[in-house]
């Protein structure tokens, strides 16, 4: 009876992991008979610990909502594309979203710029660092709902929060001048502050001319580009290469 009351009040106060670690003792007595008190105890402060940051690990997944389930140790280096396994390695210690460095990943179609992204993102969270992934046409159309209903403020503010926002295929589409403004607005906020990842086909030498505004492309870019670390890929798709169907299942 004073098990389960024990129980029941870790739980009320959300020590679950605890709870689950002195249920597993009591129903293994013999399995802890050799450890002391204070051994015993830490494993329950242990398995609180782990709970707690599993738990938050899941919320920060949860909420960076990535297009694909990505990780570092799942990237590949032998497709010829120019991605060098050392450049690439310094970018998982997450020095430079401690920095408030930002990331810029070009090249051709295919070549894997959203799983790098997704990869860089889902270490960040396991680093506990807070990341909002987006395509760039979807925020910018939140951007222009959050305009007409009134919810602009909140969502810039949101953006401005992520400790790594994630842009994704950036440049597939002329910006208009609110999407100009907009951008901006996010860069400015984010400036020496967060860290942003771009992705885009189109090479950084293009991108003044696609944002067309001379004025804005320099504001904007002074923010992204400066204080930027690069990744240029090259190379046929990967996804052309990899793919297993055969011709029968194509005609099929």
């Amino acid at each position: 009876m004073l098990q389960q009351q024990s129980l029941k009040q870790l739980r009320i106060l959300k020590l679950i992991g605890m709870a689950d670690a002195l249920e597993l003792q009591w129903s293994q007595p013999h399995t802890y008979d050799d450890l002391s008190f204070d051994e015993r105890i830490g494993l329950l402060i242990n398995q609180e610990v782990t709970s707690r940051d599993n738990k938050r690990l899941q919320r920060l997944l949860k909420a960076a909502r990535f297009k694909i389930t990505a990780r570092l140790e799942e990237v590949d280096y032998t497709h010829p594309r120019g991605l060098k396994k050392s450049q690439f390695a310094a970018l998982q210690s997450n020095d430079w979203i401690n920095k408030k460095h930002n990331l810029v990943i070009t090249g051709p179609t295919g070549c894997g710029k959203t799983f790098l992204a997704c990869a860089i993102g889902h270490n960040a969270c396991h680093q506990g660092n807070s990341v909002r992934y987006f395509r760039a046409t979807r925020l910018f159309e939140a951007l222009s709902i959050a305009h007409g209903d009134g919810s602009y403020l909140k969502l810039i503010a949101q953006l401005a929060k992520a400790d790594v926002l994630i842009i994704d295929d950036w440049g597939l589409e002329t910006l208009t001048q609110s999407q100009r403004n907009d951008l901006l607005e996010i860069m400015e906020d984010r400036h020496g502050s967060k860290s942003t990842v771009f992705t885009s086909q189109l090479p950084t030498t293009k991108w003044h001319a696609y944002i067309g505004d001379a004025t804005l492309a320099d504001a904007i870019l002074d923010r992204l580009l400066h204080n930027a670390h690069k990744l240029t890929l090259r190379g046929e798709s990967m996804r052309k290469l990899k793919s297993s169907l055969t011709e029968a299942e194509h005609l099929g």
